[in-house]
């Protein structure tokens, strides 16, 4: 069953099995005040075995751009389209976040992120990345990185 995030009252439901839940959870709330500030989007997510095909797109732009296989298990995933950017959402059981912002315009920018909840250690697939710090009040230290995609999906 899909759902709605809050940023306002952070919950972790449906990443209960994260040992870094509470931080997940505050990363994933960010990503929906984001949206809701920037775009006036709901942002709903829903459970990985309903959002397969989301999965499976992330997953075949990670492998056919940079060999990458996440070895985390996908917990939940989302996505949406605002204005011209298709963007997708998958949130992993070790507090990896990563999103696909792909513009559908052929010009347009197209790129793939990588956020890292707090507490949790770089996955060994992602250890080629330098991360940057943000801090968030939901979140706590976020460490990102990202990557342009070259081909088209």
């Amino acid at each position: 069953m899909s759902y709605a995030v809050e940023f306002a009252t952070v919950s972790t439901l449906g990443l209960e099995s994260s040992p870094v839940a509470d931080a997940l959870a505050g990363l994933r709330a960010n990503e929906a005040r984001y949206f809701k500030n920037k775009y006036d989007h709901v942002f709903t997510v829903q459970p990985a075995s309903e959002a397969t095909s989301t999965i499976d797109w992330v997953h075949r732009i990670l492998k056919e751009e940079r060999d990458i296989v996440i070895s985390s298990r996908p917990l939940e995933a989302t996505e949406f389209q605002v204005e011209n950017i298709r963007m997708a959402y998958v949130f992993y059981e070790n507090g990896l976040s990563i999103n696909v912002m792909y513009t559908l315009d052929d010009s347009g920018k197209r790129a793939v992120g990588f956020k890292l909840s707090e507490g949790m250690e770089v996955p060994a697939e992602l250890s080629s990345f330098k991360f940057a710090r943000q801090k968030s009040k939901l979140a706590g230290t976020i460490r990102g990185s990202y990557f342009v995609i070259k081909n088209e999906y």
